[in-house]
């Protein structure tokens, strides 16, 4: 479904993605792990140009994204994001935010929209709060809002950035919770996050990324058990 070749991303005279390649699979769920500061968040926003690499090409369902004719705004539409701070519209209700971009996009009628959005509420068990508006909710329910809006766009495949980060520790579980469902449902997920137990219990792959390079990947038993490389085994060391 992706393909990254040799991506490279400077900032100025910093570089953050250091020549990485990799290949995603459909229905695989693809977790990137690291020490903050290693590029695991750039490499994601550069998977939907959100950040421009500067070399190397990206592919999406055999479609070149860094090519410069490629209308990279009708591919968005199929990746799915999910940020660190939920980036809702304080002035729309839940139901405005989830059916905005469908609406918008005329991709679905009014009340196909309603009851789309209506029936993930109902998934993530926020049914009750689809008049409600962002500052009302905690920071959980607005991830889990964040979320279910990404998923009104039928999406191919759901981008996490650190989706747990920014909420307090009892909130966390909500969320993984309604990511663990995603993935059993057969989502193409790819995960940036420092929540290892998530990691071990959802990834197919995991990514240990350090200053900008893919250090290590494996199966979750693999990484988790006998890391090959040092800088892997000092960091989980460091987190579990």
């Amino acid at each position: 479904m992706i393909e990254v070749n040799n991506l490279v991303k400077k900032f100025k005279n910093l570089q953050v993605i250091n020549d990485v390649s990799t290949k995603i699979k459909q229905k695989e769920r693809v977790v990137i792990i690291g020490p903050s500061g290693s590029g695991k968040s750039t490499f994601l926003r550069c998977l939907n140009l959100l950040e421009t690499p500067d070399k190397g090409t990206i592919f999406f369902e055999g479609i070149n994204l860094t090519h410069k004719k490629t209308d990279i705004d009708k591919l968005r539409q199929k990746m799915g994001m999910v940020f660190q701070h939920f980036n809702l519209f304080p002035h729309l209700n839940v139901l405005q935010n989830i059916t905005l971009a469908p609406l918008t996009l005329k991709l679905k009628t009014k009340q196909q929209a309603q009851e789309e959005a209506l029936e993930l509420l109902e998934k993530v068990g926020l049914a009750d709060k689809a008049n409600s508006y962002p500052s009302t909710l905690s920071g959980g329910q607005k991830q889990r809002i964040a979320i279910v809006r990404s998923l009104a766009m039928n999406p191919d495949v759901m981008l996490f950035d650190e989706p747990t980060s920014a909420l307090d520790p009892e909130m966390v579980n909500e969320v993984l919770n309604v990511m663990e469902q995603l993935a059993k449902d057969g989502m193409t997920m790819i995960c940036v996050t420092h929540e290892m137990g998530f990691a071990k219990e959802v990834a197919d792959r995991i990514i240990f990324m350090y200053e900008g390079k893919f250090l290590e990947e494996g199966a979750p038993k693999q990484i988790f058990t006998s890391p090959q490389n040092e800088r892997t085994a000092h960091f989980l060391q460091s987190v579990l």
